[in-house]
């Protein structure tokens, strides 16, 4: 926490801090891999970009934060299989008031390193997807494509899709276009295609372009474009993709059965594509 380590027991965040009084602040999910962040200056880009959108100072060099995550990594001696939560808020303020001009001193950083592995029986066997009523909104309601500690419509969209037995909500845009999962986005695949939405109302996942380009390199036809939920319950395979758990595949979507309700061969297939751009970028005892 702004710089020094703590016990995560002993780790306290100030209840005038704006990331707790108003969700103000951005962050990112980064995985460990064989001693290198995955996919790290995207992740950085996006951080400092959505910062720089809330006019967030962040203090630092995004070299320097680098330094800072790794000083956290290393003073806990981790190598792999961890994932990282990288947390900016704007910092304290000298009252619970929403203006900026209320706020005193820098910006709040929080790193927060825990193992974790994927399971990968839900690689496998996929989850259970359902329509959730919960939309995503306009770029001048609140803009989607940010990484905010503002999250309400996203656990919205959660409490519906766990209230519902599902494992993730499909979230559409004001259009009725598919356009996201509550916390992963969203792919389908018809008649080989594969399809996502034109990633106007989701966030930018660092991992969903990825898949875009292990498509794009490997000559599998790829589209962002708009489709509704009647092409999703027709779609021939269905997947998500998520920087913890990378391409998980759905089986489920609204009670009907996807790829008769197992992973189908597309998305296996970039399951291992992607798995092997992972340790080709990152391998171990780099």
């Amino acid at each position: 926490m702004n710089g020094e380590i703590f016990h995560r027991n002993d780790a306290k965040i100030s209840v005038f801090d704006s990331g707790f009084l108003l969700g103000d602040g951005v962050w990112e999910g980064i995985r460990l891999l064989n001693g290198q962040l995955v996919f790290l200056k995207e992740h950085m880009d996006r951080l400092y970009s959505g910062a720089n959108q809330l006019e967030i100072d962040i203090g630092y060099s995004k070299k320097q934060l680098t330094e800072l995550i790794y000083k956290t990594l290393e003073s806990n001696n981790m190598y792999t299989d961890v994932h990282l939560r990288l947390i900016v808020s704007r910092g304290l303020k000298k009252t619970p008031y929403q203006h900026p001009n209320a706020n005193i001193g820098p910006c709040s950083i929080v790193i927060i390193p825990e193992y974790k592995k994927a399971d990968k029986k839900i690689n496998k066997e996929g989850i259970i997807l359902k329509l959730v009523s919960t939309r995503r909104g306009n770029v001048d309601i609140q803009d989607p494509k940010l990484n905010t500690l503002s999250k309400l419509n996203c656990i919205i969209a959660c409490i519906e899709a766990k209230n519902l037995g599902a494992d993730e909500g499909i979230m559409l845009d004001l259009n009725n276009n598919v356009s996201t999962c509550n916390s992963t986005n969203f792919f389908i695949v018809v008649n080989n295609e594969v399809w996502t939405s034109k990633g106007d109302y989701c966030l930018p996942g660092v991992t969903r372009n990825s898949i875009i380009n292990l498509c794009t390199e490997n000559k599998i036809k790829i589209y962002e474009k708009d489709f509704d939920i009647n092409d999703v319950e027709n779609a021939d395979e269905a997947f998500v993709t998520g920087t913890f758990a990378g391409v998980i595949p759905a089986v489920e979507i609204n009670e009907k059965e996807i790829s008769s309700g197992t992973r189908g061969q597309l998305t296996y297939k970039l399951q291992k594509l992607y798995k092997e751009k992972l340790n080709f970028l990152y391998p171990k005892n780099n």
